[in-house]
């Protein structure tokens, strides 16, 4: 008989609706469920593996092992030392605690994590004589306890490292797009789900999205290049294990869609070669260094997909004359539509767009909501996500030659609404 756990995936404020269905997909018939910054789900602990190596647009793979009603430290102490541990890991492991909170009326949150660890180590003690040690940088195991206002929720974190680390990552720029966002960019903007459309980045940077959708259009399962936390913990099956793995690889095919990818300093485009090579799809990706502002379209219609650089991130610089002048991508604390660079790139950009890519879909991920009226390009759609810290939109522009229009407010995409990034529960 299976045991059925019940597990928490957080992710990225606003993509909760696509990792719902992602996960419905996953889990199969197991019960799956929205929640604020996540989606939970209640399955065997098989699910917690096809989870980990599976899910693109998941943070962590949570494994929730207590949840109580707390007033104080004391009851804080008092549920750790009664959690069994001892189901998941022994004495000779090292462990490490981390917390998340939301609305916790407790003072000390790190006070409050000292009294779980002493549950933890009192547990061990009364039943061994004997207590694991705490690793802060590469524990065995990895614990995380979420507080909000009257409940407490220990939970094992199965995933380890953060799912947005694949495991080919080792060249990168000034500042890289998460896996996790490239995927849930692919997904908002229908890609995922029509591969067999072409697809350009021409400001791919270190190919975080081209790579993604590589992966993809491949079959290859994004956490087939790492580790996880649950292969640390007691009912870890490596046979099993295994299993999933070589069924996974079994899927793997040849690319179902032509990917294409650019960028103004070749620099960074070797980069994208490097991790494109360790991500096993250099077969799957056309690279190319070029300017954004005169790259002709590869074929006579497709999809584009850019995170350009932006005011709180980057500089956006993807004109030869930026490069040659010593500013690409220079950093600046302005939002997009003060700098004198943007005004001038992106109406540049919109009026090349209009030259060379008529019949094009262009999806533009960018924190600054006038970007429509700055490109003389109407949005038709405004998918709510958020880059790190940074609220932005995921905006559709459909590419006519010659046109200039009149922008309208676009409605934001219902699927898809803003959070307050700060109260996300749990998350990295």
């Amino acid at each position: 008989m299976h045991t059925n756990y019940h597990y928490f995936l957080p992710c990225a404020a606003g993509v909760e609706p696509y990792l719902e269905q992602e996960v419905a997909k996953l889990a199969s018939a197991a019960l799956c469920t929205v929640r604020h910054g996540g989606v939970a789900v209640r399955g065997p602990w098989d699910l917690c593996m096809q989870l980990n190596l599976h899910s693109r647009l998941a943070q962590r793979v949570l494994l929730q092992v207590a949840h109580a009603r707390y007033q104080s430290e004391h009851d804080v102490y008092k549920i750790s030392r009664e959690t069994p541990w001892e189901k998941w890991f022994n004495t000779t492991s090292t462990f490490r605690i981390d917390a998340t909170s939301r609305k916790s009326p407790l003072h000390s949150l790190n006070f409050a994590l000292l009294r779980v660890k002493d549950g933890i180590a009192d547990r061990f003690r009364d039943m061994s004589g004997e207590r694991p040690n705490v690793d802060t940088r590469q524990p065995d195991v990895q614990i995380l306890t979420h507080f909000d206002e009257q409940t407490i929720t220990l939970y094992m974190d199965t995933s380890g490292e953060p799912l947005f680390k694949r495991g080919w990552r080792q060249n990168q720029g000034d500042a890289p797009l998460k896996e996790t966002l490239a995927a849930a960019m692919l997904v908002a903007s229908d890609w995922a789900y029509q591969q067999g459309e072409a697809l350009l980045d021409p400001c791919c940077g270190s190919g975080t999205i081209a790579i993604e959708a590589a992966q993809i259009a491949c079959g290859i399962a994004p956490g087939l290049q790492r580790r996880f936390s649950f292969e640390n913990l007691k009912p870890h099956k490596p046979a099993a294990w295994a299993q999933i793995k070589q069924q996974a690889q079994q899927q793997v095919h040849p690319p179902t869609a032509a990917i294409f990818a650019s960028d103004v300093s070749f620099r960074m485009v070797d980069f994208a070669r490097r991790n494109a090579e360790r991500a096993g799809v250099t077969h799957a990706i056309d690279f190319h260094g070029g300017d954004a502002l005169q790259r002709p379209a590869p074929v006579a219609k497709g999809m584009m997909l850019i995170n350009p650089p932006y005011g709180e991130r980057i500089s956006p610089r993807g004109s030869i004359h930026a490069r040659a002048s010593g500013t690409e991508r220079r950093p600046s604390s302005l939002p997009t539509s003060q700098t004198a660079a943007d005004d001038d790139f992106f109406p540049l950009l919109a009026s090349h767009w209009k030259r060379a890519f008529d019949g094009w879909t262009a999806w533009v991920l960018t924190p600054d909501m006038k970007l429509p009226q700055l490109m003389r390009l109407k949005a038709s759609r405004r998918i709510p996500m958020w880059n790190g810290p940074i609220e932005c939109r995921l905006m559709r522009f459909d590419i006519v030659a010659g046109s200039a229009r009149t922008p309208k407010p676009s409605k934001e995409d219902p699927a898809a609404k803003s959070h307050n990034h700060t109260d996300n529960a749990p998350s990295d």
